[in-house]
């Protein structure tokens, strides 16, 4: 029999999943570092904690797209329009430093934009988290060095950023800690990450994830409104909650979710909304203005038809079609057979919001690359995925290079851009039907593989149901079909292993 004190650390400090045991990408990946782990290392013991390790590799990775930006900062982004573009080493920041009138001084939201009377079209935190970028860039010298060194401000911030997206992944599933390095090795999250300011979105929501993790339902909330602040997308995940508290019946905890965002979303937003609030509103109507843009199933459609929609109707279908993809999502969650684990509807959730969404900026991709990571932590269906994403990144580029290249045409022309939309859609279509597969056949699930249920769903893990529809009112299949110790549930739904006499 073992001891009370081994049982303890069983089921108090689990041993951490190993990738490189359980999966076949990652194991063979492994061979360039030295192989898969042995059974008898020290795992956590050392300075060198999974946490540690994957936030040096985060950084560092961050640092390796900053390089790949390197021909636009010795002059692209200035003095060559298409250039930019072969390179494919875009970025908005340096742009937008005097386009949206951060040299000449001006407030956002409070300042018309040199004389175009029109304000900036970013949400509040977003708005200050410029402004901050701006005060910390020198206002001497060339306008040129001045906006490489607002590049370079943003990209310093950008990083903490996703040192902070990687450090809560990490830790947002105990027993698979190493599960992030899909994040901090991801090649898109590193091509994309200083393009705009999206990580600032995806750290927030990150941190909000952990905290739900924890069974902190304010906090999440709180983080989750701030996140939203920053971008408009976080608060689709207040969906898939919804309807998973629903099944489990955890009304209060959603409740007090749903105070939190609205809240820190309101602390955040009234002073501006009162003070300016048609600069504040500049973000809203903007979104229903823009017509079709790059990277979206619409603009293949527009291309292609002698009509296009207006963009009265695009609005209209895609916010039918979102709402469709919607119901969808919540229906997949009340009739599985098991309870849906969260990440995994986050991730669907705001999938179809970008696979219905009218543009598709090619950072867009950094807001699934945390919940990908999460929902379904295998490396061939994510090294697909990215692969997917890595095309589509250089084809809108090749794209942009052709069209602004004059007669020369070097570039990809509109039908091989259209190729690239459509890779990039199955894609991310791809990693959405294994999702679907895990959650309608639980058993292929590799986290519940392992004798988990919930891990990132706080109060969710290993709580009953009550309330379900269809199929899922049936008596349940065994949780999992895996070959290792029994699990049992305890009162918080957390999993502890318990070996046998």
């Amino acid at each position: 029999m073992p001891s009370a004190e081994t049982t303890r650390v069983n089921v108090d400090e689990p041993e951490p999943v190993r990738p490189t045991k359980e999966d076949e990408v990652a194991a063979t990946g492994s061979e360039l570092i030295g192989g898969p782990i042995g059974r008898r290392a020290l795992l956590g013991t050392s300075w060198w904690t999974p946490v540690r390790v994957i936030a040096l590799v985060a950084i560092g990775v961050f640092a390796l797209g900053m390089v790949q930006k390197l021909p636009c900062y010795d002059g692209a982004w200035f003095f060559g329009a298409s250039s930019q573009y072969t390179h494919a080493c875009y970025s908005d920041i340096p742009h937008l430093y005097q386009g949206r009138g951060f040299a000449d001084g001006l407030v956002p939201y409070f300042d018309k934009i040199n004389g175009d009377m029109e304000y900036l079209e970013y949400p509040v935190l977003t708005g200050v988290f410029m402004e901050v970028a701006a005060w910390l860039t020198p206002g001497s010298g060339s306008i040129q060095g001045q906006e490489k060194i607002y590049w370079m401000v943003n990209s310093g911030m950008l990083m903490a950023c996703a040192a902070v997206i990687a450090v809560c992944a990490t830790r947002t599933h105990r027993r698979r800690p190493w599960d992030a390095l899909l994040i901090a090795l991801a090649p898109a999250f590193a091509l994309t990450a200083t393009i705009n300011w999206d990580l600032l979105a995806v750290a927030l929501t990150a941190a909000a994830m952990l905290m739900w993790s924890r069974g902190r339902a304010l906090a999440f909330g709180v983080l989750l409104g701030l996140a939203t602040a920053a971008k408009l997308y976080p608060v689709l995940l207040l969906g898939p909650l919804l309807v998973l508290c629903w099944r489990a019946g955890r009304w209060r905890e959603f409740g007090t979710a749903l105070l939190g965002a609205g809240g820190s979303w309101l602390t955040v937003n009234l002073p501006v909304m009162l003070l300016a609030p048609e600069g504040w509103s500049k973000f809203y109507t903007f979104s229903q203005e823009r017509g079709v843009d790059f990277g979206s199933f619409w603009l293949v459609l527009s291309q292609r038809m002698e009509t296009p929609f207006a963009t009265e109707t695009v609005n209209t279908l895609a916010t039918v079609l979102m709402l469709l993809a919607s119901v969808g999502v919540a229906g997949l969650a009340l009739t599985a057979p098991r309870r849906p684990r969260f990440a995994q509807l986050a991730f669907l959730i705001v999938a179809a919001f970008i696979l219905t969404n009218k543009v598709y900026s090619p950072q867009y991709v950094l807001w699934l690359v945390p919940l990908a990571a999460l929902a379904r932590p295998k490396w061939r269906d994510f090294l697909i995925w990215q692969a997917c994403e890595v095309a589509y990144f250089l084809g809108i580029w090749m794209y942009l290079a052709y069209t602004s290249s004059g007669d020369a045409h070097k570039g990809l022309p509109t039908d091989g851009y259209q190729l690239a939309i459509v890779v990039h859609l199955l894609g991310t279509l791809y990693l959405c039907a294994v999702v679907v597969r895990d959650i309608l056949m639980p058993e292929r699930d590799v986290v519940r593989r392992a004798g988990d249920d919930d891990p990132t769903g706080g109060v969710l893990d290993g709580a009953e149901d009550v309330f379900v529809l269809g199929a899922a009112a049936r008596p349940p299949r065994h949780a999992a079909h895996y070959e290792g110790p029994s699990v049992e549930w305890g009162s918080r739904g957390t999993s502890a292993a318990r070996s046998s006499p």
